[in-house]
């Protein structure tokens, strides 16, 4: 007897609006469904350290904006939520939609570890994939366990590991024409 071969369910942006705003975090890549639940203090703490950082050299330069935990819409199958963004002034006017959601990549993501092997795979591997077919230019996973940021930039049509910083070390990126922040000013 033949078994019914049985179809993966494909989550879609439009199925978002269905789940509860129960403090929960929904996200969508390549149409499989990612919940995740509030994060951990360093977390958040992380993220504001590096996006004020970045906001702090974007009002000096007028460059670009940053942005915290925005949604970025790339399709039905791929809806994320990035815990920092940073978009050049010139990018962002073509990243948002009406509703001021973006809906393409900016050139800066950088997401934070958050404890579990599941979550860590996701902006690892998932995340990295779909960041780098989406023309990220640069993508920061910063892990504030082991107080280190790993720098990936693109290499012709990939996002590429270019350097693991750590506490003694400097992040200056070239997208970012003299930014330069201290790794252990990000974490502490």
């Amino acid at each position: 007897m033949n078994q019914p071969i049985s179809e993966r369910v494909r989550w879609t942006t439009a199925d978002l609006e269905l789940f509860p705003d129960n403090g929960n975090r929904y996200e969508i890549i390549d149409g499989e469904l990612f919940v995740t639940k509030a994060h951990h203090w360093k977390h958040q703490k992380t993220c504001v350290r590096i996006s004020t950082s970045l906001d702090n050299w974007s009002q000096t330069t007028g460059l670009g904006e940053v942005v915290i935990a925005p949604g970025i819409i790339f399709g039905d199958n791929d809806n994320v939520i990035p815990d920092v963004v940073w978009a050049s002034n010139e990018r962002l006017p073509l990243l948002l939609d009406e509703g001021g959601h973006l809906t393409g990549a900016p050139e800066l993501v950088v997401e934070v570890l958050s404890a579990g092997s599941e979550n860590e795979k996701r902006d690892r591997e998932l995340k990295l994939k779909l960041y780098s077919s989406r023309g990220v230019r640069e993508y920061w996973i910063a892990d504030w366990r082991k107080q280190q940021v790993e720098v990936y930039r693109r290499e012709q049509a990939n996002l590429k590991l270019v350097a693991t910083l750590f506490n003694g070390d400097e992040l200056s990126s070239p997208i970012l024409p003299n930014f330069t922040c201290a790794i252990a000013q990000l974490f502490n």
